[in-house]
């Protein structure tokens, strides 16, 4: 069975090579969720483990998280309870407030989503200042329902519970103009430290967005980046895609 399956794995990598050179990370298993901004990289596995990679390794993290995001806010997670935390010197500082997932990528502030898929801003000035229980978090409840929320430079993106895609631009004080809906269907979306965004739907087939720049944040349209297994998750930085599979494989791909 497991020579069944490398074989799969290389015949997996030559269908997608003339797209992208993709290649296994051998020493990491099981992952469930990963991110990936300025140069850092972290994950949790299916049993909630958190990881930080440094050069090759994978350094376990202290805790047990579901949901774990590295960015320009710093890294920050969330554990089977929705409670918060910020990875201040070294260990984890538990943060008021509960969201099932929330995104780091944004101009030094915090996106989120809770339980009940109410979307959520922590401004620049809380997120950075936050050093523990004394720091005020004065959280800013947002419009709609999204289920999945990542923010970069040129704005936020987000996905509801239908696989709905919606683009918003939020500024360092959680100020919004709504939501504005873009074309598609994803069920989790990324979007990177240089604009850049990536998502995958309920099929497991990964996408991209082309076009996009400051001016024209909303881009011009999806294109496939082809995979031959199934993925879940997606995460990009500095030319790297990161994707983890539904069967918990994790490759990391180049263009």
């Amino acid at each position: 069975m497991r020579v069944t399956a490398a074989v799969l794995l290389v015949l997996c990598f030559l269908a997608v090579s003339h797209a992208w050179d993709c290649r296994e990370i051998v020493n990491i298993k099981n992952l469930m969720q990963i991110d990936a901004g300025l140069g850092q990289v972290v994950a949790t596995d299916t049993s909630q483990i958190p990881y930080y990679l440094v050069g090759d390794k994978w350094i376990r993290l202290p805790g047990s998280l579901k949901h774990i995001t590295v960015g320009p806010a710093g890294i920050w997670g969330v554990n089977k309870a929705d409670s918060i935390y910020k990875y201040v010197a070294g260990n984890w500082v538990q943060a008021a407030g509960l969201l099932k997932q929330l995104d780091a990528g944004g101009e030094q502030f915090i996106v989120g989503a809770n339980m009940d898929d109410t979307p959520f801003c922590l401004t620049r000035s809380a997120t950075v200042g936050y050093k523990g229980p004394g720091s005020p978090l004065p959280w800013t409840g947002l419009p709609g329902a999204v289920k999945y929320y990542s923010c970069g430079p040129f704005g936020c993106w987000a996905v509801n519970k239908n696989d709905d895609i919606f683009l918003m631009s939020l500024n360092q004080d959680c100020q919004n103009n709504g939501w504005s809906h873009i074309d598609g269907k994803l069920s989790m979306i990324e979007v990177a430290t240089d604009g850049s965004v990536f998502g995958v739907n309920s099929a497991g087939s990964v996408f991209t967005r082309d076009g996009i720049t400051a001016s024209k944040p909303e881009g011009t349209g999806w294109s496939n980046i082809p995979m031959c297994m199934r993925m879940g998750h997606v995460t990009y930085d500095l030319g790297r895609l990161w994707v983890v599979s539904k069967s918990g494989v994790t490759m990391v791909c180049t263009p």
